[in-house]
């Protein structure tokens, strides 16, 4: 329990501390903080307090901008850091209860926060991984009987992204314009008319691997600092023209938008379930014994203009998920790709078997055959500009939750 008083229902217990970036009214300078009921704990004005071996040289990383220099510490500082930040939140630990003046400077009401981008990121890669939601997409493209690419149960299918647009919650997002083909008639250019969500999750890589090496997927776990909420909006009907031969490109790259707490792995480690199982035989180097999915609870509500609140059109599971997060990364550098501190890796829509828990307006209203009811009349195919997406996700614990609050973005008007 930490002297902070935390809501039971709050996503920022003791048992999480998640990492973030945040300025103030009367401080713009981005700084790095840990998330504490309501409250945010600067780093860097108690950066004197870490003392370990694995930080007490490398205290510097606090005073960042960003967390990529603490990230790159590797998995014993980052569990160092943790223990340090549990003890000195605890209810029974004096040093920062009683020093009444350092807790006056170290910690920030929520409320007060503009929060950034918490990580520089310098690569993005979307996977393809929920099988339920794979499974509907082809279903709708090319039939129940071929709905499955014949590669997809045997390699974590995935794109290379665009990381210049990730943006952090609360950004508005442009409706994109393109190109798009009508029916029977050339193609046209002008603002994309099947604007999606996609409820995604996605992980940071904290130490990476040289160029020409890879990473080991028995040991991939060392390399992933923590999650985040994605939303990879599409374009459906700019990415429908385009995606063939190469796959995605405008119809994806004008924006994904993550949450703005990096919630730790061992953070979440207490929430780890089954690996899905895998009906086909993977190759030795996607081959790993130990638990890596986990239970986590997903949400998106959509609020449009006029309406007084936000309706969930959509409740998933992140343990939906057929490839885990060790094997994605394992496949991603098995020919010699380095990765590196900051690289964002998206999961893919995440879908659960039955409609209430479709991860994408695309599947909700099954390509546009039916409306998807938001209530008092308002009624959506895909997302209308003035809706507000806000995606949620949580794991539940015995009184307490692991959350990493929200992943919002508004869509604005295309600039014509």
């Amino acid at each position: 329990m930490s002297f902070i008083q935390v809501a039971e229902d709050s996503h920022f217990p003791i048992q999480n501390l998640p990492y973030g970036v945040f300025s103030t009214k009367n401080n713009d300078t981005p700084r790095i903080g840990v998330a504490i009921g309501d409250q945010i704990l600067c780093l860097s004005e108690i950066a004197h307090l870490f003392d370990g071996p694995n930080l007490i040289k490398c205290r510097h990383v606090f005073a960042e901008k960003t967390l990529n220099s603490f990230m790159s510490l590797g998995i014993a500082a980052w569990r160092e850091a943790r223990a340090k930040l549990q003890s000195l939140l605890s209810s029974d630990n004096p040093v920062l209860r009683d020093d009444q003046e350092l807790r006056k400077r170290a910690f920030t009401p929520q409320k007060e926060a503009v929060m950034h981008l918490p990580v520089t990121v310098g690569d993005y890669t979307d996977f393809y991984s929920s099988i339920h939601h794979a499974t509907n997409v082809g279903t709708m493209f090319r039939g129940k009987d071929n709905a499955l690419m014949p590669n997809w149960k045997h390699i974590p299918v995935g794109y290379h992204g665009r990381a210049s647009s990730v943006v952090v919650s609360g950004t508005p997002i442009r409706r994109p314009c393109g190109q798009t083909k009508p029916e029977n008639d050339p193609p046209v250019f002008g603002p994309c008319r099947l604007m999606d969500f996609e409820l995604e999750m996605g992980f940071f890589v904290g130490s990476g691997n040289k160029l020409g090496d890879r990473v080991d997927v028995k040991n991939a776990q060392d390399h992933i600092f923590g999650m985040v909420l994605v939303n990879d909006w599409s374009a459906r009907d700019i990415q429908k023209w385009e995606y063939v031969p190469l796959g995605p490109f405008l119809g994806k790259n004008f924006g994904t938008t993550i949450s703005p707490w990096v919630v730790t792995m061992d953070a979440l480690s207490s929430f780890i379930v089954e690996n899905t199982k895998q009906d086909v035989q993977v190759l030795p180097y996607l081959k790993h014994d130990d638990n890596y999915n986990f239970d986590i609870k997903l949400s998106v509500s959509i609020q449009g203009e006029g309406m007084n609140e936000p309706a969930v059109v959509c409740n998933s599971n992140f343990k939906n998920m057929y490839w885990t997060m060790k094997q994605q990364l394992a496949h991603h550098t098995v020919n010699g790709c380095n990765s590196q501190t900051g690289d964002l890796y998206g999961s893919g829509t995440i879908s659960g078997e039955d409609e209430s828990s479709y991860g994408s307006m695309l599947e909700l209203c099954w390509k546009g055959t039916k409306e998807v009811d938001l209530g008092n009349g308002n009624k959506r195919k895909f997302l209308k500009d003035g809706d507000n997406v806000v995606l949620s996700g949580y794991c539940q614990g015995s009184g307490f939750r692991v959350g990493f609050g929200t992943c919002e973005g508004k869509i604005l008007p295309a600039a014509l």
